[in-house]
């Protein structure tokens, strides 16, 4: 599964930014699908995740009520919605994927077996 993130870039304080994650997967269904970021010199944290059918989603506390994750099997997408954004959600941002009937978790990066390239949010202040 290859996996091609875009939609990043630089955004005030506040502002807003939707970052997409196309998968080059036969059957986009059979994955759970994550989003992730890492800022510099810090390590690559969960940030959302979004369940094989989209009827699940998770989130880390400091982006509930901001971030909005979802997809698109027909498209084989999924979105990160990014509103009312701050500096310290600046970092590159990763979409990742894992097998549905895996079993991983969610929250854990360990748990994803592809990666995307990574697209940067920039957030001034």
């Amino acid at each position: 599964v290859q996996l091609q993130a875009s939609g990043g870039g630089l955004v005030q304080a506040g502002g807003s930014l939707r970052l997409s994650c196309v998968a080059s997967a036969r059957t986009f269904s059979n994955y759970v699908m994550g989003w992730f970021r890492q800022a510099p010199g810090k390590e690559r944290d969960f940030v959302a995740a979004i369940s094989w059918s989209g009827g699940s989603t998770y989130y880390t506390d400091s982006v509930k009520g901001r971030f909005a994750i979802s997809r698109d099997n027909a498209k084989n997408t999924v979105y990160l919605q990014m509103n009312n954004v701050e500096p310290e959600d600046t970092a590159v941002y990763y979409c990742a994927a894992q097998g549905r009937y895996q079993g991983g978790s969610y929250y854990n990066r360990d748990a994803y077996d592809y990666w995307g390239q990574g697209t940067q949010v920039t957030v001034s202040s």
